[in-house]
C-alpha cells in the first residue's frame, strides 16, 4: 500500500495535466482518445511485467502476504490509471456532481466490502455457522486488497458511458507533444509525494530509540488532524486546472487568478484559525496516548496551505509550457525535505520532520512566485496575502492568551476572533470591488 501512491502518478505521468492543456486549444475527443490509448497500453504493459516478474518483487517487498495481492493491487492501480482520464473529462466537462458521487461512491464501496468481508461475513459464520459461498475466513487481509479492487472496478463501470461519448481518433503528432508537455509532470509528482510522505517513512530509521514506531505513530495520528485542509487544498486541487486553463484569455483571466488566491488563501487561514481554536476538543478524536504530538499541528496546517499556494501559483508554468521548472521546483523540494529530515529527526524527534514539510512548501511556494514573475507575469495582490497571514497569525497568537478551566468556555470566548478575521477579509475584498 506503501507504493500504491507513487504508482498512480508513475502510471497516468502526468497525463491530466497534459488532457487540460490541450483539450482547452485542440479537439477534445482527439486528445481524450489519444491519452486514454497511451494510458491503455502503459497499463497493460505494467500488468505484464507485474506478471512475470511477480516473484522476484514479491522477494523484493520481503513481505509473508500471498503472491495474488501484489497482482490484485497492480490489477487495481492499473484501472484507477485508467479512470483518472475519465475522470479529469467530467473536471473539464464541469461535472462536479457526477464526479463528487462517483468518487464517493468508490469510498463508499470499498467501506462496505471491507466490513463485509471483515466483519460481517465472519461474524455470521462464527455466531449461525452459516456457509457463505465463495468466502474463505483464512484469506484474512486479501480481502482489504478485494474490495479495493471492487470498488475501482465498480467506477470504472460507471464510467463506461464517458468512455463513448467522444469520437476516437488517435494522433501520433499530438501524443508527441502531450509527453513532451507532460513528462515533467510526472516529476513534479512524483517528488510532491517524497515531500509529503518521507517524513512518515524516517521517522522509525532515524530515530535510535526503542520508541522510534511509537513516536512515528504519534506523529501520524496528529499530521491526520490536519485533515479538514488536506480536503480543502485537495478540492480546490481538482476544480484548479480544468478551470483556470478554460479561463486562460489574456489580462482579463489573470485578474480572475489574483482574486482566486485572495480568497484561497483567506479561507485556508481561516481553516487553521478554526483548528486551532478547538483543537482542545477535536483532540479527543485520536486516543489520549497520542496527544503529545499537538505540536505539529500548526506547522502541517501551515505546510499544506502553503502547498496550495504553490498549486496555485504553478499555474505559469503549465499555461507558459514550461512544465520543466515544475520539475525542478519539486525535485528542490525533495532536496530540502531528505536534508532537514536527515538533520532534525534525529535531534528533536518528530518536530523535525514537521518543520521540514513546512520549509520545503514555503521555499517551494516563494521560488515558484518570483520565477512566475519572470516568465508569466501576474500582479498578485501580495500585500494583501501577507496581510491575511499577518492578521491571521496575530490573531493565534493573541488568542494563546485566553486560558479558561473550562474548556468550552475558552473555545466560546476564541470564536470572535474567527469572525474578526472574517470581517477582515470581508473589508478587504469589498475595497477591491469598490476599486472596480
Amino acid at each position: 500500500y506503501a507504493y500504491v501512491a507513487f504508482l498512480v502518478i508513475l502510471l497516468t505521468y502526468g497525463m491530466e495535466t497534459g488532457f487540460f492543456r490541450f483539450a482547452a486549444k485542440e479537439n477534445k475527443s482527439t486528445v481524450f482518445s489519444t491519452i486514454l490509448s497511451s494510458l491503455l497500453s502503459t497499463s497493460l504493459l505494467f500488468l505484464g511485467l507485474v506478471y512475470l516478474f511477480l516473484d522476484k518483487i514479491h522477494a523484493f517487498l520481503d513481505i509473508s502476504a500471498k503472491k495474488e495481492f501484489i497482482m490484485i493491487m497492480a490489477i487495481t492501480i492499473s484501472i484507477d490509471a485508467i479512470s483518472s482520464i475519465v475522470f479529469a473529462k467530467l473536471r473539464l466537462d464541469g461535472k462536479a456532481i457526477k464526479f463528487g458521487f462517483l468518487r464517493s461512491l468508490n469510498i463508499l464501496i470499498n467501506i462496505v466490502c471491507n466490513l463485509t468481508f471483515l466483519l460481517l461475513f465472519p461474524y455470521l459464520e462464527k455466531t449461525f455457522n452459516i456457509d457463505i459461498p465463495f468466502y474463505d475466513f483464512s484469506y484474512g487481509i486479501g480481502y482489504i486488497f478485494v474490495s479495493y479492487l471492487i470498488a475501482s472496478f465498480s467506477t470504472l463501470i460507471l464510467l463506461l458511458p464517458e468512455f463513448f461519448k467522444e469520437k476516437y481518433e488517435f494522433s501520433f503528432e499530438l501524443y508527441k507533444r502531450i509527453l513532451k508537455y507532460s513528462f515533467p509532470i510526472l516529476i513534479v509528482g512524483l517528488a510532491g509525494m517524497v515531500n509529503i510522505n518521507l517524513d512518515k517513512i524516517l521517522l522509525p530509521k532515524l530515530l535510535s530509540s526503542d520508541e522510534a514506531m511509537a513516536l512515528t505513530g504519534i506523529y501520524g495520528a496528529n499530521y491526520k488532524l490536519a485533515l479538514v485542509m488536506f480536503i480543502f487544498v485537495q478540492a480546490f486541487r481538482f476544480a484548479f486546472e480544468p478551470f483556470f486553463f478554460s479561463k486562460h484569455k489574456g489580462e482579463e483571466s489573470k485578474n480572475i487568478y489574483v482574486g482566486v488566491l485572495n480568497l484561497f488563501t483567506a479561507f485556508g487561514l481561516l481553516i487553521f484559525l478554526g483548528i486551532m481554536f478547538y483543537i482542545d476538543k477535536l483532540i479527543f478524536l485520536i486516543d489520549p496516548s497520542y496527544h503529545s504530538g499537538v505540536i505539529i499541528l500548526p506547522w502541517v496546517l501551515m505546510a499544506n496551505l502553503l502547498q496550495g499556494i504553490y498549486y496555485s501559483l504553478s499555474l505559469w508554468y503549465k499555461l507558459s509550457n514550461n512544465t520543466k521548472f515544475g520539475a525542478y521546483m519539486a525535485i528542490l523540494g525533495s532536496i530540502i525535505t531528505i536534508v532537514l529530515n536527515w538533520i532534525l529527526i534525529p535531534r528533536i524527534g518528530f518536530m523535525g520532520g514537521a518543520y521540514a514539510v513546512f520549509v520545503c512548501f514555503l521555499v517551494m511556494t516563494i521560488t515558484s512566485y518570483f520565477l512566475g514573475q519572470k516568465y508569466f507575469k501576474i500582479n498578485y495582490n501580495v500585500k494583501r496575502i501577507a496581510f491575511y497571514f499577518a492578521s491571521a497569525l496575530a490573531i493565534y497568537i493573541g488568542s494563546k492568551f485566553i486560558i479558561l478551566d473550562n474548556i468550552w468556555l475558552q473555545m466560546l470566548l476564541k470564536t470572535p476572533l474567527l469572525f474578526v478575521f472574517i470581517l477582515l477579509v470581508l473589508y478587504k475584498e469589498r475595497l477591491l470591488m469598490f476599486k472596480k
